[in-house]
């Protein structure tokens, strides 16, 4: 992607993710790149991860787009602040949730003390069993998460980097395919952790 096309204005993104088809997919392409400094900014800010950073402006960009497209943003405010404030409220979200997280912790049930009675051939086999019902439950929550996501997350596991799964699932760079990578394993770890609830 060429310089310029990070600095194409505002405008033209708005219009070009109006327009759809093939327009629309290179003027969300251009609004993902254009502001990608949010990401530095946001892990100075928030104290977040890069990658946790890298997730919150993915979700921020996507939904922009979806407000764009559904006629929610109405341009009373700059795209860059309507997305620097999308964007801000997700970092904060991710805050919210790993303090909900850490809290869960402290409050976690230790192993069941019969379990560990057990005689060491009997827990290795129970252990198996769980360790199997463990795997299915994920594949199962892998499938549910659709073709795309699939396919990414597999590659991504099978070794491959993001620039190789930019090349084979045609995305622009590295960068907007580690992004899709990290929502599809953030949506896998979530809906992975509902079914253990």
């Amino acid at each position: 992607m060429s310089l310029f096309s990070r600095h194409l204005p505002d405008t033209d993104i708005i219009a070009g993710i109006r327009l759809g088809g093939l327009t629309r997919t290179s003027a969300e392409n251009r609004l993902y790149t254009k502001y990608l400094s949010f990401i530095r900014s946001g892990v100075r800010k928030h104290q977040l991860s890069e990658d946790d950073c890298a997730t919150a402006y993915a979700d921020a960009v996507l939904a922009v787009i979806e407000h764009i497209g559904n006629g929610r943003f109405e341009g009373k405010s700059e795209l860059k602040t309507y997305l620097y404030q999308i964007f801000t409220n997700k970092c904060v979200d991710l805050i919210r949730k790993k303090t909900t997280n850490r809290q869960q912790v402290h409050n976690a049930v230790s192993l069941d003390d019969t379990f560990l009675q057990l005689p060491d051939p009997a827990r290795s086999v129970v252990q198996q069993l769980m360790e199997q019902a463990e795997q299915e439950r994920l594949h199962q929550q892998l499938r549910n998460l659709g073709d795309k996501c699939q396919q990414m997350l597999l590659a991504w596991g099978e070794g491959y980097s993001d620039e190789e799964i930019a090349q084979r699932m045609g995305y622009n760079t590295s960068s907007v395919a580690k992004t899709s990578r990290l929502r599809c394993l953030e949506r896998l770890r979530e809906a992975y952790n509902l079914t253990k609830k």
